[in-house]
């Protein structure tokens, strides 16, 4: 089994920034595949963020140029920088482990989830 604890979230006005950590516990081995998921009320839980073993990263379009994901093998941790922080980045983020190699951004790719961190963002 593996455990997702993210941390991180909070409340900022437009144009701030927030970094958002993902602490993985459990069988590594199924760390190779991690994105991070944002969901805001009332909509279907999206893509944000990806990155495999060989540290390639992918992004929806919609937080290209703001957010930057990475990992820390040896801290068993993921992070999301977040920049230039909009009203619409307003969601519940969630990190995401162990896909089964399809789309990276289909929820149903995922074996993990963690709880979610709130993150809110002001005008």
């Amino acid at each position: 089994q593996l455990r997702l604890v993210e941390s991180g979230g909070g409340s900022v006005q437009a144009g701030g920034s927030l970094r958002l950590s993902c602490a993985v516990s459990g069988y590594f081995a199924s760390t190779w595949c991690m994105s991070w998921f944002r969901q805001a009320p009332g909509k279907e839980r999206e893509g944000v963020a990806n990155i495999d073993q060989d540290d390639i990263t992918t992004y929806a379009d919609s937080v290209k140029g703001r957010f930057a994901i990475s990992q820390d093998n040896a801290e068993h941790t993921l992070y999301l920088q977040m920049n230039n922080l909009q009203p619409e980045d307003t969601a519940m983020y969630y990190c995401a482990a162990d896909c089964t190699g399809g789309t990276w951004s289909d929820v149903f790719d995922y074996n993990f989830w963690g709880q979610g961190t709130q993150v809110t963002v002001s005008s």
